[in-house]
């Protein structure tokens, strides 16, 4: 069994995958954070491109639950020398790991990978397509300081349109009852938007007054996303969550960022460091939720 997109789980798989992160997290919060529930597993990281949140989080996570890491990123490897992800997921196997973990630029590509080597694969992050994780994570992050998400008013707010997360996270959301609005220039929204079962603003002031959660995205530079608009200054007018508009937001209103953050264009520093924001308990929880995917995932081959 493999997590590749957040479109395979149920309402019902999503909070069990959440019960199951706030046991880890009870590991995580003891002295010595670690049990050996997966001793023996050995789990390979492939990460076609960069990562810090995602990378270390599930690293924490598999050494947390006593598993082995195997950890590959294209820099100094065989891909300078042309080999291909088939060839090097293929070597990856032969060296014996339970479990792949994969990022890469191409959409599919943890699904060619799982076809290639027979393994559960963990797609963590496949071009602007998915990011399951993310959107557990974020699910339960907010599940954690609002309790059940039905009914809950939420905006994702930038470039939607190169975003893995805004795709992944829209989707958990609208499958644990919340509301979503996504909030973007026509530019930086996809083209059909028809099956989202979303709402779109034009400007982040349309929607201040009336959510309970704004969650910001940062420009994909290296997608394209920052030549779709005339100016950084232009963006920020019309989609920045500056001080101003943060104090225009309800009593108990919050603030997420998946990261890595642009401060003073998608979100002000103060907002980003401030009472609002679950920047930090995004992080936090990401491990455990991550501990909860490999548990889960792993947990079946353990005979």
């Amino acid at each position: 069994m493999s997590l590749l997109t957040i479109e395979s789980m149920t309402k019902t798989d999503i909070e069990e995958m959440m019960h199951l992160a706030v046991e880890f997290r009870q590991v995580l919060d003891r002295d010595i954070p670690k049990v050996p529930t997966l001793v023996g597993k050995t789990v390979a990281l492939l990460f076609y491109e960069a990562s810090t949140r995602t990378r270390l989080s599930f690293e924490r996570a598999a050494k947390a639950l006593s598993a082995d890491t195997l950890t590959f990123t294209p820099g100094g490897s065989s891909v300078a020398k042309g080999e291909s992800l088939k060839d090097t997921a293929l070597t990856l196997k032969a060296m014996g790991p339970d479990l792949m973990v994969v990022r890469h630029g191409a959409t599919g590509a943890p699904w060619r990978v799982a076809d290639w080597t027979g393994l559960p694969v963990v797609n963590a992050g496949d071009g602007a397509h998915q990011h399951p994780t993310q959107a557990l994570l974020d699910a339960f992050t907010l599940h954690d300081h609002v309790g059940d998400l039905a009914g809950l008013r939420t905006a994702i707010i930038g470039d939607i349109r190169h975003s893995r997360v805004a795709r992944s996270t829209t989707q958990a959301l609208l499958t644990l009852g919340a509301e979503v609005t996504l909030v973007a220039p026509t530019t930086l929204l996809p083209v059909d938007l028809s099956d989202w079962g979303v709402k779109t603003a034009d400007g982040i002031d349309e929607i201040l007054n009336d959510v309970d959660l704004l969650y910001l995205l940062r420009i994909q530079q290296e997608r394209g996303g920052g030549a779709v608009f005339p100016s950084i200054a232009e963006y920020v007018g019309r989609f920045g969550l500056t001080r101003e508009r943060a104090e225009r937001l309800a009593d108990g209103a919050h603030v997420m960022h998946p990261g890595p953050m642009n401060r003073g264009v998608e979100i002000d520093p103060d907002v980003a460091d401030g009472p609002r924001s679950l920047v930090t308990d995004q992080v936090t929880n990401g491990i455990a939720i991550r501990m909860a995917v490999l548990y889960s995932l792993l947990e079946g081959r353990s005979s």
